[in-house]
């Protein structure tokens, strides 16, 4: 039997058109399809929902599946309040409440996404049936250089002036396959960096969470530490050439999360959504069919 082999990018298809909610008085993009248990999925720092194309077409044949671009990133206005994790948080529960989701639901979250997924998770509990963390930022302190230096003034406004070059080398970064690197995907990653407050949200919440030294230890500890304390089904995966987040960390996972199911994709980057995306699917899927039911907030039980 052969390993299953990376998954190479698709000739350009048409993009669904982005819809808009408001939610606590500000423009969210976002994309909803499909019918099912809701699904949650969420984007890294600098990124958008886009990097759920691929996982959410899929999954959106059994789910109800949302991909929303977090405040200040994509298609969504900047919220007025710190961009701190609590406050990142915060917003997932306005969304959902914003989009009448009133049963628990699968958060999914890829990077600083993974972060938010599980500090939501910590503080309402109640709404969350599991956790799909796709190379989390939160298990370990070390994180690229680029992201360290945005923390140095001036350094981080002149490392995200926008220019097709600097779009490339981040895209770069994100893939082990250059291939994913497609024209396309720079041209995007430059119209987003062109955005008037790309910059500010981006320093905000990279200098919130890390310092030059890396990842702050305190919202790390905090997070895991309520984390482990939760009875909530938990998936793990992480790529083994990820270099933005070492692939080491899910060693950490395994260790502070050790009811966890975990999985290391061989030569693939920070995106296994993008690279991997039939394996994560099927992961995703087979991972939920085994979770429990979770009461919901009104006191009723509601399945995977």
């Amino acid at each position: 039997m052969t390993a299953p082999q990376p998954r190479r990018p698709d000739a350009a298809a048409p993009r669904p058109r982005p819809r808009h909610v408001t939610v606590a008085g500000r423009r969210v993009c976002h994309r909803v399809d499909g019918d099912g248990p809701p699904v949650v999925l969420l984007h890294g720092i600098g990124r958008t929902l886009r990097d759920f194309d691929d996982l959410h077409g899929r999954l959106a044949q059994r789910f109800r599946v949302h991909s929303v671009d977090l405040p200040g990133y994509g298609g969504s206005l900047p919220m007025t309040a710190p961009y701190t994790l609590p406050e990142l948080g915060r917003f997932v529960g306005r969304y959902l409440d914003a989009v009448g989701v009133d049963r628990p639901v699968h958060l999914v979250g890829n990077s600083l996404g993974g972060a938010i997924a599980m500090q939501f998770a910590v503080t309402e509990p109640a709404r969350v049936t599991s956790l799909g963390l796709v190379t989390p930022a939160g298990f370990g302190q070390e994180v690229t250089i680029l992201l360290r230096l945005l923390a140095v003034r001036p350094f981080g406004r002149l490392l995200l002036r926008p220019s097709r070059w600097s779009a490339r080398r981040t895209e770069r970064a994100l893939f082990c396959d250059p291939a994913f690197v497609t024209a396309e995907r720079v041209a995007y990653a430059l119209a987003v960096a062109r955005q008037p407050h790309a910059a500010r949200v981006m320093l905000e919440t990279a200098r919130n969470l890390g310092t030059f030294r890396g990842v702050r230890p305190q919202w790390r500890e905090d997070v895991l530490a309520r984390l482990a304390e939760l009875d909530l089904p938990t998936l793990v995966v992480w790529g083994e050439k990820d270099l933005i987040l070492p692939a080491a960390h899910l060693a950490a996972a395994r260790a502070r999360l050790p009811r966890a199911r975990t999985h290391l994709f061989e030569n693939c980057g920070h995106m296994p959504q993008i690279e991997r995306a039939d394996e994560v699917h099927r992961m995703l899927v087979d991972f939920w069919s085994t979770c429990p039911d979770r009461v919901t907030p009104d006191g009723s039980a509601r399945s995977a």
